[in-house]
């Protein structure tokens, strides 16, 4: 068995799409009617469907779970976030950890928790 992909719940399936292409270069391989598979095993579903399926609300900012990825020049990749997207929420601005990582928390536009970070 292997995992094969990780759903996040997004508003806007099409503006989600765009935020982590524009970001972090995922394309689209999948496109199924509010449910997208993008490169990198990142799968989108909208928000209409996740709630039908669950039968409860979606809880935004949960900060339960984050989606991590690592970037070597991270000083280039903050300036690249705060162009395109100057409204995003920080969780916290690029900081070193005391084991020398640098990293920046975020969330996407569904308050999803990002971290990008050097790598280790």
């Amino acid at each position: 068995m292997k995992l094969k992909n990780v759903l996040i719940v997004v508003k806007d399936i099409e503006k989600s799409r765009k935020f982590y292409h524009d970001l972090f270069g995922l394309a689209l391989i999948v496109d199924n009617d509010g449910n997208m598979v993008l490169t990198e095993g990142l799968a989108l579903q909208d928000e209409k469907i996740w709630k039908d399926f669950l039968g409860r609300d979606i809880i935004p900012e949960n900060n339960a779970s984050e989606l991590y990825f690592e970037e070597r020049d991270l000083e280039g990749f903050v300036q690249k976030l705060d162009r395109l997207y100057p409204d995003v929420k920080y969780v916290n601005r690029l900081m070193t950890h005391s084991w020398g990582q640098k990293v920046v928390r975020f969330y996407d536009p569904d308050g999803n928790l990002i971290e990008v970070g050097t790598p280790m």
